[in-house]
């Protein structure tokens, strides 16, 4: 049911929010099926799954699951289309994803992520605006067009 699905990503995050249940979780599996459940935005579960990557994504090993999940993409989407909450969301474990990581940025931007970063750091929470902003100027420094590399 729709109810118990709640309660056990209820209960998921509440033993993620642990540091060392983060590892135990995505060794577990976790990531790929979360990862589905954003894919389902009718599945009424995209909040849950979001806010238990974003504590994944705090974890090395979370990050690199979340990435081979393919979950960029879709962390894009939701920035560009979601509630304020998942926005807030996606664009924190987008954040983790990319920083030191010039592979997953590059993803990020080919997808799409420049605009809708931008328009995030316009009209998402504050939180939502630090990470946009600090991944915008990352995605401007490998396209060249950072202030400071301009001569």
């Amino acid at each position: 049911t729709r109810r118990g699905k709640k309660d056990a990503a209820t209960a998921i995050f509440n033993l993620c929010i642990y540091q060392g249940n983060k590892s135990r979780a995505v060794k577990g599996g976790i990531v790929n099926p979360l990862t589905r459940l954003l894919k389902d935005a009718g599945g009424g579960m995209v909040d849950e799954a979001l806010a238990i990557l974003a504590i994944l994504s705090t974890n090395q090993e979370g990050k690199t699951a979340i990435a081979e999940a393919e979950s960029i993409p879709v962390l894009v989407e939701i920035i560009r289309t979601g509630s304020p909450r998942n926005r807030e969301n996606a664009a924190a474990i987008l954040w983790y994803l990319c920083i030191g990581n010039m592979e997953r940025l590059n993803v990020a931007r080919e997808v799409g992520a420049d605009v809708a970063l931008k328009e995030l750091t316009e009209n998402g929470t504050d939180r939502a605006k630090r990470k946009a902003g600090s991944l915008l100027e990352l995605i401007q420094q490998i396209e060249g067009v950072a202030a400071s590399t301009v001569e």
